[in-house]
């Protein structure tokens, strides 16, 4: 997929610390050299200013990202390797995942609290060391035809760490979901190791996992409680507020209702704030949500979105 080029990128720094990078219209400084995206949502300038500076398509809000939902989970076991590497392969825009910390205290990647659902092990993921959790079958339960094959039972697939990850997915970005408060110091201390910054959105439903990474110096997606409290606004027709994260990540439906989505995205176009929605499997769900201003689809099925953005945009 050709993506059309942009005349300038604008930086903006936010009261957080957070470099964000926006399309503008008109040069913000002095600009040297040309430059085109394509097939990369990490798009680098030539020359900026003095900087050189990566671009984050999960933070475009002019941008249409399609989101693996735990790699290609409709297609492999989820949060592992081989699904993130699947997605990769597809063409995906950025990959999700779900982190947890092991016994040990490293950061690992898995959605469930307890094992039983995606493995062949049983028990909390926080009473498993590292070690063990390599020792277990993460492909065991998966099955794509109502449990008639398990195609992956037995070949290897373990709980991989944050650190594999990161290896893995090299080019692209990643939204990262803390299941549990143990996980914040920690990514904060990974996100500088591996030097990502410009390439996460840390994100998770419970704020006391996520707000005290406010000045962390990434980008953050807003949380159960950050969402609620957009909605006012929304439903009064009002802007947003300036707000403390740079993304907005969302289900279709919140306790049974519809997201109002053409008045949430109406009302964060001034703080230019995107929103991303999951889960998502069908084209036709997707062109509805792009019908009200949604920019990312998360999705089991990322290969069926690429194919109705294709065709769309």
């Amino acid at each position: 997929m050709r993506v059309a080029p942009m005349s300038f990128l604008q930086v903006e720094y936010l009261q957080q610390g957070v470099r964000t990078i926006r399309p503008t219209k008109t040069a913000p400084c002095n600009v040297h050299g040309s430059y085109t995206l394509q097939h990369s949502p990490i798009a680098f300038v030539s020359h900026l200013g003095c900087h050189t500076i990566p671009m984050n398509i999960l933070l475009d809000p002019s941008a249409h990202p399609v989101i693996g939902h735990r790699g290609n989970r409709a297609h492999a076991p989820e949060n592992t390797l081989e699904s993130l590497r699947q997605a990769l392969a597809l063409g995906v825009d950025a990959v999700e995942f779900d982190l947890r910390v092991s016994r040990d205290g490293v950061l690992v990647v898995m959605h469930d609290s307890t094992l039983e659902r995606t493995t062949d092990a049983t028990g909390a993921v926080s009473a498993r060391t590292v070690a063990e959790l390599r020792d277990i079958d993460a492909g065991a339960n998966f099955t794509a035809d109502s449990g008639r094959t398990f195609p992956y039972r037995t070949r290897g697939i373990s709980v991989p760490t944050f650190d594999e990850v990161v290896e893995t997915v090299r080019d692209i970005p990643m939204i990262i979901e803390l299941k549990t408060t143990s996980a914040t110091e920690l990514i904060r201390a990974a996100v500088k190791r591996h030097n990502i910054a410009p390439r996460v959105v840390v994100a998770g439903f419970d704020w006391r996992a996520i707000h005290p990474l406010r000045g962390a110096g990434f980008p953050l997606g807003s949380t159960s409680r950050d969402s609620i409290g957009l909605l006012p606004n929304a439903f009064l027709r009002r802007a947003a507020s300036p707000q403390q994260f740079q993304t907005v990540n969302i289900p279709p439906t919140w306790n049974g209702l519809p997201v109002p989505f053409r008045l949430l995205t109406r009302s964060l176009e001034a703080q230019r704030i995107p929103v991303h929605v999951w889960t998502i499997n069908t084209g036709a769900e997707a062109e509805r949500l792009w019908d009200q201003g949604v920019c990312g689809i998360i999705s089991d099925d990322p290969a069926v979105i690429l194919r109705a953005r294709d065709a769309r945009f």
